[in-house]
Formats: structure tokens, sequence, C-alpha cells
């Protein structure tokens, strides 16, 4: 029933799963003795599969392990390409702070072992998808060096149908946590420079295991939180630490005009009824004037 118009737009153009940060160990060991990320990126997996959107990708901006382990990589891509291949999607891989270069070119993208940026283009049947490369190799902050800026100008100068949207793991916004603002994205004023006058209509990131947004040279930006562990944002902003709850990934609808980030929580709560396939079922069957009728007009008290 996802395609049936029941308001003033019609049913997305393009689907998209973000996912982050799923911060993998070889072995399944417990990141800092206390997150099982293995069994947390299951459950995403699981959460994700059961909202039964078929995405014209799937995105993981980064932190895909937490040391760069080649045990983690292959662990990481057995469990997602099968999920993925059951989605129909393809798998955008982002390099995070966390993953090393050389083994995630090897174990993911059966490429050359080497420290070269991890960039990549994709067409999803008209909407452009650019996955850029923060990271700085033997540091946590982020950056974008001249010739990485360059080959972006390069693929923007020739416009999408659909617009295009970048995917990067150092979001390029201000927080008001000390330690994250340490680990920014540096010369975000050549990102800025790079992306100004062309079709990019939004930023995928992640690093900050907590979903925020904002904007970014007049465009929006959309932080996915983390599958491993997530920040209790409240606390103090200096003493904001992780916390094992709170994991989440977005769903993201593009239309022509506009883009929509949805948090979908990956909890284990029961939800009402009442909403049912066969409920928005009668609800197609009715003219748009019914279907006002039957949904929107207020009972009188009692009824």
């Amino acid at each position: 029933m996802a395609s049936v118009q029941f308001g003033q737009h019609a049913p997305a153009a393009r689907v998209i799963l973000h996912l982050s940060d799923t911060h993998l160990l070889g072995g399944e060991r417990l990141l800092g003795g206390r997150y099982d990320t293995a069994v947390h990126l299951r459950r995403t997996l699981a959460a994700a599969e059961a909202t039964g959107i078929r995405p014209d990708a799937v995105v993981f901006t980064g932190d895909l392990t937490d040391l760069g382990e080649p045990e983690a990589y292959r662990a990481l891509r057995e469990a997602v390409e099968p999920w993925a291949e059951r989605l129909g999607a393809p798998v955008v891989w982002v390099a995070g702070n966390h993953d090393e270069r050389p083994a995630m070119r090897a174990e993911l993208l059966d490429a050359e072992a080497t420290e070269d940026p991890i960039t990549s283009v994709h067409d999803l049947d008209g909407l452009r998808l650019i996955a850029l490369d923060s990271t700085v190799p033997g540091w946590h902050h982020g950056d974008l060096d001249p010739a990485q800026l360059a080959w972006l100008r390069a693929e923007l100068a020739t416009p999408a149908p659909r617009g295009t949207i970048l995917a990067l793991h150092h979001p390029p916004l201000p927080t008001h946590i000390p330690f994250f603002d340490i680990l920014e994205l540096r010369d975000q004023a050549g990102l800025a420079e790079a992306i100004a006058g062309s079709d990019v209509r939004a930023i995928l990131a992640g690093h900050l295991h907590y979903s925020t947004s904002g904007t970014f040279a007049g465009v929006p930006v959309s932080v996915a939180a983390a599958s491993c562990y997530t920040m209790d944002l409240a606390r103090p902003a200096d003493a904001v630490n992780g916390m094992d709850a709170g994991r989440s990934f977005h769903l993201v609808h593009v239309w022509d005009d506009t883009i929509t980030h949805a948090v979908v929580p990956v909890v284990d709560a029961e939800a009402t009824g009442y909403f049912t396939p066969e409920w928005t079922a009668e609800m197609a069957a009715l003219s748009p004037e019914e279907r006002l009728e039957a949904f929107s007009r207020k009972r009188a008290t009692g009824q």
C-alpha cells in the first residue's frame, strides 16, 4: 500500500537506508568490554528489514570496524551482503576514522590494499550518490584534501537528473560536545566551495553516535546514530558518554522537491494494533472525501 497516494505528495521516487558506526571487532569481542556490536548489528539489520522497505541503496557512513581488523571487515561483509541481497539493494561503504583503508579496500571492496582515499559514485536511476573519504590516516579528526575536493568538483560539474547526495563520515556541522569538536571535519570552507552552485541536495554522515541535523552551505545534513552504542545527551556537555541504548537508523525518502530523514529506533517494544494493512486497504478503497470523513472528522465527545 506504500504506492497509494493519500495526500498531496506521490510516493517517494527513491529510498535509501542510512546506517552508521557499526564498530565491529574480530571474533565478536565486546567493544570496551561492554558493547556487543555484532549482536547490535544483527538486531539493526533485522529491524531495517522488518520495515518492508526495498531501498534503492544502503549506505553505511563509516566506522565500520573499531580497529580496522581484516577479520572484522569479513564478519561485516558476511552479515550485510546476504541481507542486502534480500532487499535487492547495493551497499555503499564509507570509511570512518576507526577504519583502516588497506584492510577495508581488501576485505570489503576486493580492491588493492592501499592508503588511497575510498571514494565512489553511484547512479540510483538518476539520483547520484557520492561517497567521500574524510579519514586522515593515523588520526581521528576528519579532512578532505585538495585532490579529493578537485575530484568532487569534477564529478559535480555535470548535474544528475535527480540531483546528488553526498555521504561521508565526519559531518560538516558544529556540536555542543567538546570532544567531538576536537575531532571535527577540517577545511569545511573547502567543501563548501566545492559544492557551491552544484546539485547537491543532502549530506549523510555519522561519527557522532547520536542523530542530529543541520545545514551546511545551504544543504541539509543528516547524521545517523550508531548501531553499536549511542551518546547519552541527557547530561552536561562535558560529561556526555556512551550508553548501551538508543540505537537507530534512518530512512531517507527522496522526492523531486524534498528529502526526508526519518529516525527509526531499534527497540523491543510492543506497539498497538490499530493500523494494519487491512485498514490501509479500506482507506485506499474510499474517495478522498470519504477518507477525510472516515478518519479526519472529529467525533462528538463520548463517541
